[in-house]
């Protein structure tokens, strides 16, 4: 059962017995009393002086900021738990806001409160255990011990077992917290350090230090310039109103609004938090920009396309080779499908984002988050680097032109940071022409300082590229056919563009506005947006999926990262024009924290990951469906158990097929010093058929088989 489907009754009766539940007839009672011995004597077994000071710990990390280390809570702001009445009425109810969260006016001790509480339910069943066990015996309280099975049989009974779905801050998923804290690519020593006489004292190397844990903790939320992004404005108008003793706090313990605990969880020390509570009151370092003169500094041709062979130097099949991202290593394996053998490794940008064959097949463009990008030639033996450039200081997206009379001719990438695109020479990299993206809000028509660039696409039917601007949602139509007079379609969409791919006919592009919880859709023959769909709770698709569903005929296909649903998007205008631009169905997945589904047109499977889960069982496996019989559910395998590794998360990302669609990779992405892997699939038998591992295969996530890829197959 998903919180989805818990019935609004059901939560509110639960909810509402937290203001008086006293009233229970006698053989509720008894059965409550006796449900309590069990749970109690479950406990004792256990050992209640081990889960007492576990449950003070996970207390300590998660709700002292708010009810304090002495469980007195802050006055005329959030109850005492220390001796309230609250905590005596219905045990269930107490449990349930564990587990959900709570808003609106509450009475404790005969005072009102009306703060928030958040959803502690990303935490593990052992953990919410031991924590409400400690509360409900410290500080003279007399409640009973809880045990993992009572918090695992309320889960079930309240819905809320996809523990990505759980908000430790309002409005932000477990699954969207971890993606949106990925690090930023910039340094500290990239920036522009300027230390204002106003605000607090910081030495220069406290001030470098603070800079890097921004980059490295707080960029992607707040962005870049602290204005603020999916987080909230962290500049000096707003810090240094609050002072260093709030910062303090506010870092050491976050808070119910969006602040990550970064110091009670252990990720940042006193010195650090006191350093970053006096950082934030200062102007924010500001990353130089990156024009011209950075870029023509930076290109590399190594080999000029004259020197290059007129044939393939091998007889290796290149359309079923796989460009594998080696994150962490800064490097990316090209691997040869047919026989599993890795072809070459090549020193590419950190954490290569995306790999993106040329037209014709004959080159790989791979960006780093560092936007850095390399081009290579997979017709040399091995493939080899031919050129490379750095299009700024932070990206994520690169594509080539495709349009007939085009192949080849251009390149286009994306940058994070400073907002704006390039177009490049398709042979040579060579950097032609900057647009920059700062503007206006879809919505508000506000201006944004650094809206970043998302996905971009090559369209089919006309001679542009289509460019996702994340923060203002605009989606731009670039004509390339004449860029020195450059032509620019502006469609306005839904803020927060992220991720999306084509429909089955090329035509259609479908895009995530991820924190607007829609798709946009937009005719790229038309050169118009078609709709805005309705989805589930953060999509994230990749590229997304084409199935035919039996009842809807063709639709794509989306995951998301805030819970546990897939939608299912009719792209069918012609033949099934009730079903167009809808969203048609909504399924139940393995769990939230998906970033990637994918299937095959000689395929009848779906499959679906979830490698930002909380839970392992669920981060370290993934979902695969029967398309022709979508409503008997997804079976669950073992990706991970079968790469047979050592310790580490071994998170399962990325679903790839190969050329024929009979193969499915997988990346088990484990950390940098432990052992990963890639496993392949039998699509057909869901069997595992062959591991690749070792050394070499340093922390693997994106895998773009070069066909696939190229043709928009998925």
């Amino acid at each position: 059962m998903t919180l989805k489907k818990l019935s609004i009754a059901l939560l509110v009766t639960v909810l509402g017995l937290t203001t008086g539940a006293c009233s229970k007839e006698a053989a509720t009672e008894t059965a409550a009393m006796n449900d309590t011995a069990v749970h109690t004597a479950e406990v004792s077994a256990a050992g209640k002086d081990e889960l007492f000071a576990k449950g003070e710990a996970v207390f300590l990390a998660n709700c002292a900021a708010c009810h304090q280390p002495s469980g007195k809570g802050l006055p005329g702001a959030f109850p005492p738990l220390a001796g309230s009445d609250f905590l005596k009425g219905d045990r269930k109810a107490v449990m349930a806001v564990a587990l959900f969260g709570r808003t609106g006016p509450l009475t404790v001790n005969g005072v009102e409160y009306n703060g928030v509480m958040p959803s502690m339910g990303h935490l593990p069943d052992e953990d919410l255990a031991a924590a409400l066990s400690y509360i409900f015996g410290a500080w003279g309280n007399d409640g009973s011990a809880v045990s993992v099975a009572e918090v695992s049989a309320l889960r079930v009974e309240l819905g809320q077992t996809d523990r990505a779905a759980g908000e430790r801050h309002l409005g932000a998923t477990e699954g969207e917290m971890k993606y949106q804290g990925a690090p930023s690519a910039i340094s500290g020593a990239d920036t522009r350090q300027i230390m204002s006489a106003e605000g607090p004292v910081l030495s220069e190397a406290e001030f470098a230090t603070a800079t890097k844990l921004y980059f490295q903790r707080c960029a992607g939320c707040h962005g870049v310039l602290r204005k603020g992004a999916t987080g909230k404005p962290l500049t000096p108008d707003i810090t240094s109103a609050k002072g260093t003793d709030y910062l303090k706090a506010l870092i050491t313990y976050g808070s119910p609004a969006g602040m990550p605990n970064w110091g009670t969880s252990g990720d940042l020390t006193p010195e650090q938090i006191d350093i970053m509570a006096r950082f934030l009151q200062q102007e924010p370092p500001a990353p130089p920009e990156w024009g011209m003169p950075e870029m023509q500094a930076s290109w590399k041709l190594v080999v000029a396309p004259k020197d290059r062979p007129t044939a393939p130097q091998h007889k290796r099949n290149i359309e079923n080779f796989f460009a594998v991202t080696l994150r962490d290593a800064g490097k990316m394996a090209l691997i040869d499908g047919d026989t599993k053998e890795i072809v070459t490794i090549l020193p590419t940008g950190y954490a290569v984002h995306i790999s993106r064959p040329s037209a014709s097949g004959r080159y790989v463009f791979t960006i780093g988050r560092d936007a850095k990008i390399d081009m290579i030639d997979m017709w040399m033996d091995p493939p080899q680097i031919v050129a490379e450039i750095k299009i700024g200081l932070e990206a994520r997206s690169v594509e080539t032109s495709k349009y007939k009379g085009y192949e080849d001719k251009y390149a286009i990438a994306g940058a994070y940071w400073p907002p704006q695109y390039v177009l490049m020479n398709g042979d040579t990299l060579e950097p032609l022409k900057i647009v920059s993206t700062r503007g206006m809000t879809v919505d508000t028509q506000e201006y944004h300082p650094e809206p970043r660039v998302a996905a971009i696409v090559a369209s089919h039917e006309h001679p542009e590229f289509i460019v996702n601007v994340k923060e203002t949602g605009h989606i731009l139509l670039v004509d390339y056919s004449n860029i020195d007079s450059l032509s620019v379609t502006d469609i306005g969409a839904a803020k927060f563009l992220h991720d999306g791919g084509w429909d089955s006919t090329k035509r259609y592009f479908l895009t995530a506005a991820n924190q607007s919880d829609k798709v946009a859709v937009v005719d790229s023959k038309e050169r118009k947006l078609v709709a805005l769909v309705d989805v589930t709770k953060t999509p994230h698709p990749g590229r997304g999926a084409n199935i035919i569903d039996p009842k809807f005929g063709p639709v794509w296909v989306t995951s998301a990262l805030g819970n546990a649903n897939l939608s299912f998007l009719g792209t069918d205008p012609v033949g099934h024009p009730e079903s167009a631009w809808k969203n048609v169905r909504t399924i139940d997945g393995m769990g939230g924290g998906s970033l990637f589904v994918k299937s095959h047109p000689n395929s009848t499977n779906l499959w679906v990951d979830a490698p930002l889960n909380p839970d392992e069982s669920f981060s370290q496996s993934i979902a695969v469906y029967d398309i022709n019989n979508l409503e008997a559910g997804f079976e669950i395998l073992p990706i991970a158990a079968w790469a047979d590794l050592g310790e580490g998360p071994k998170r399962v990302v990325q679903p790839e097929y190969n050329k024929a669609g009979d193969e499915v990779w997988f990346s088990v992405w484990n950390g940098k010093e432990q052992e990963s892997a890639i496993v392949v699939v039998d699509d057909k038998t869901r069997k595992l058929k062959t591991v690749i591992k070792g050394p070499q295969i340093v922390t693997p996530t994106g895998k773009f088989n070069i066909y696939n890829t190229l043709h928009d197959i998925y």
